[in-house]
């Protein structure tokens, strides 16, 4: 089947309720023969189903309740979106099915999963993410559990509002942003550094319609956002609002790291990257903080960790990534880390990152040396050793 007789579909997502129900409306009203797919989460508790609605322009076309998948309200979910996909496109001509995602669900996974399951019935033609411009930084800043505030997509699911926002908002090409009397210059410099290439459209304008069909490379979407060679932002400053980069090449004494996480990841609105650690040197680490919540994981080896032969298995992106900032005698490992917030204090958190690297006579030590320091991040990394 050629591409374009396959059936187009956008994803719209975002926890912001009311822009996301702004934009989908939009889009019913200007993409004549589009058809909303939307599955409610909000009914797994309470009744152990999820609640699937498909509506165009004219109302409600069905309503069916899916029962949940291992206790899971997002794998019921990902479970029905496809097979539902394949109705809608073999049940005649839909110009355009808008998939609206529920408030915590992450656009990434749900674009994956019609990627590598729609087969050739579907064409995922981009992703949105409804903005109100005025709820960025408290929905950043927030630290809650999903499960406090209600969200949680699965019983086990342990991420927070402030993580799950950032990382809908940084997926996205598109950023679709409501009218918000309340938002002032700080609310979009923030939005404009946390995302920079983000296309940033009203959410009533007609250019919506046109970037709904406007393509998605699922495969540079995620290059974007893997530690290894993901597109941080650079630095800036506007509206009191400031993005700090920090780079260096020595690694960090595992010990005073540590000892530093709750001042480094309460210092901003949020702060992301990769780093490595002496006692851990072939590690690649990444770095994933927002509203005061941290997430240390490792993300696989370092380039340089890897022998000559295994660079072939690993994609160009990365490859050229490592290239761009190769050391003579650390390769591609690095630490750099962003930090984005209203009010950051530059220079306090200069001198917490640069205390925490490896002293002179540390690094003198070398390599050997280093593998005894104290490991305070095998809590972290290695939970069931």
């Amino acid at each position: 089947m050629s591409a374009e007789a396959r059936l187009p579909m956008v994803i719209v997502g975002g926890l912001h309720s009311e822009a996301r129900r702004q934009v989908v409306e939009h889009l019913l009203r200007s993409v004549p023969g589009s058809v909303v797919l939307h599955h409610d989460l909000s009914t797994a508790a309470a009744h152990g189903t999820v609640l699937r609605h498909v509506r165009d322009a004219s109302g409600e076309r069905s309503r069916h309740e899916v029962p949940l998948v291992n206790d899971c309200a997002c794998c019921a979910l990902r479970e029905d979106l496809v097979p539902e996909l394949r109705r809608l496109a073999d049940a005649g001509p839909t110009r355009l099915a808008v998939v609206e995602l529920w408030d915590s669900v992450e656009p990434r996974s749900m674009a994956e999963v019609v990627f590598h399951h729609g087969g050739d019935a579907i064409r995922l033609t981009n992703v949105i993410t409804a903005v109100d411009p005025a709820l960025v930084l408290p929905s950043l800043a927030n630290g809650d559990d999903l499960a406090e505030a209600g969200l949680a997509a699965a019983a086990r699911d342990q991420r927070t509002v402030g993580d799950t926002w950032a990382r809908q908002l940084e997926y996205a090409p598109v950023l679709a942003l409501a009218e918000s009397p309340d938002a002032d210059d700080e609310d979009h410099a923030i939005l404009t550094q946390l995302h920079p290439t983000a296309r940033r459209v009203r959410a009533d304008s007609p250019e919506l319609a046109v970037l709904a069909f406007d393509g998605f490379d699922i495969e540079a979407a995620a290059a974007a956002q893997h530690p290894a060679c993901a597109l941080l932002p650079q630095e800036a400053e506007e509206a009191g609002v400031t993005t700090f980069v920090w780079r260096r090449h020595r690694p960090f004494h595992p010990e005073r790291l540590y000892q530093a996480l709750e001042d480094l990841c309460c210092a901003a609105a949020r702060s992301r990257g990769r780093f490595w650690l002496a006692d851990r040197p072939d590690t690649l680490l990444s770095w994933d903080a927002a509203g005061g919540a941290l997430c240390v994981e490792s993300a696989g080896p370092w380039l340089a960790a890897l022998p000559d032969a295994a660079w072939e298995l690993e994609p160009p992106v990365r490859r050229a990534a490592a290239a761009l900032d190769w050391h003579p005698e650390h390769g591609d490992r690095c630490q750099h880390l962003v930090f984005t917030s209203p009010g950051l204090d530059h220079h306090g958190l200069e001198q917490v990152l640069e205390s925490c690297l490896l002293t002179d006579a540390e690094y003198t030590a070398g390599p050997a040396a280093w593998k005894h320091l104290p490991a305070p991040f095998d809590a972290l990394l290695d939970p069931a050793a």
